[in-house]
């Protein structure tokens, strides 16, 4: 009876770990408090020279 109960755990934890590894997370990935600072700032960076651009076009087509 031990060795039966034995084989029929190992076989269900195998199963159990298959079927964990084939539906995914719902969890977001981590992202570190760097990578998010660095993130914001590289979008920072975008929009203020998107916003600069801007300006100079209209500025250019009132001439």
């Amino acid at each position: 009876m031990n060795r039966k109960k034995k084989i029929n755990q190992t076989l269900q934890k195998h199963l159990k770990k298959k079927n964990a590894k084939l539906h995914g997370t719902n969890k977001p990935r981590y992202i570190s408090k760097a990578e998010r600072a660095k993130l914001e700032a590289e979008q920072t960076a975008l929009e203020t020279t998107t916003t600069d651009a801007e300006p100079q076009a209209d500025n250019g087509l009132q001439q």
